[in-house]
């Protein structure tokens, strides 16, 4: 019924198409004699057919599951981490105050160092990042409360003429404050050993401050005709909002789980300056990690302005989630 010719276009097609099983096993029973009439066997087809088609699903699964396909789909996907932590830093810096009510100076006051759990009262402290590829999007908030600071009338301003004042009885000094970074990075080195992102964003800063001194004596300005009182009251505070530009990331240390974190901005527009730092070492696990790092928190706005020379410093423990 066939030519030995039409029997060889039957065997091409049906070898290079890879028909569906059920598509096939009709065409076999179909043409069964006609091709076994011609001396080609059935089976030796069959099993060509079928090699063929695990050497492609086989080929498939091999690049599918390469290193290169794992990390491609990986970086594709947004991951996320979530970092709680404590922060114990030491205050330090002056206050420079507006004049209190009943008084003809203005007293620039001089904080720390303190130690932090001494006089804590609140505290709220947590960060996070979004990552994608190479870019990435972090916060970090801030709360804190603490009262009792131990402080001192360092000078007392009577329209530009300073006067010192050092005999100081008890002065102390209570703050709230607030400091939340906003940023994003891009990756400009991604290797197994280190990491680096550069970064730019905002911090906002809110700080309310009060103090309360007690003095040996009042202070008389030089004219004579200004006083500031023995004892008393101020409070002031200060919301700003500065850019900030830096690097991030951290050092591998081997061929292991520990590593280097690294952090480094400076920023300025409402305060003079501001920067922030962090260095230290950290563990990795399959869920996340853990932090222990040193890190400072500075602040300074112009001679005549509230803040000058803030600064928080102290070691860190995080302990982070990613997902």
């Amino acid at each position: 019924m066939f030519t030995r010719t039409s029997k060889i276009l039957l065997i091409a097609v049906l070898f290079f198409t890879g028909t569906a099983w059920a598509e096939e096993s009709m065409v076999i029973a179909n043409f069964s004699g006609a091709l076994n009439d011609g001396g080609v066997p059935v089976g030796w087809l069959l099993d060509k057919n079928y090699a063929m088609a695990d050497f492609i699903v086989a080929k498939d699964d091999e690049i599918s599951s390469s290193p290169q396909a794992d990390i491609a789909a990986s970086t594709a996907k947004w991951s996320f981490s979530i970092t709680p932590y404590l922060w114990l830093p030491n205050v330090n810096g002056t206050l420079k105050y507006n004049i209190p009510p009943g008084a003809g100076g203005s007293p620039d006051v001089e904080v720390g160092p303190n130690s932090y759990l001494e006089n804590l009262q609140a505290v709220i402290m947590i960060s996070g990042e979004a990552r994608r590829e190479r870019w990435s999007v972090f916060t970090d908030l801030i709360y804190l409360s603490f009262a009792d600071q131990d402080s001192s009338v360092k000078t007392v301003n009577f329209g530009g003429n300073l006067v010192s004042s050092s005999a100081n009885v008890t002065t102390s000094s209570s703050f709230r404050g607030i400091a939340w970074t906003l940023a994003a990075g891009y990756a400009v080195e991604t290797g197994k050993d280190v990491m680096l992102d550069v970064i730019g964003g905002l911090r906002y800063f809110e700080i309310s401050a009060s103090t309360d001194w007690q003095l040996v004596t009042s202070v008389t300005g030089p004219g004579g005709g200004q006083t500031f009182p023995r004892t008393g009251g101020v409070s002031e505070g200060m919301n700003l909002l500065d850019g900030i530009v830096g690097v991030r990331g951290r050092v591998s240390l081997g061929n292991n789980n520990w590593s280097i974190p690294y952090y480094l901005d400076v920023g300025t527009g409402s305060s003079n300056l501001t920067w922030q730092w962090l260095l230290g070492v950290a563990y990795s696990f399959k869920w996340g990690g853990v932090t222990l790092a040193y890190r400072d928190l500075f602040y300074d706005q112009k001679d005549d302005k509230f803040l000058q020379d803030l600064r928080f410093s102290g070691p860190t423990l995080g302990v982070t989630f990613r997902f």
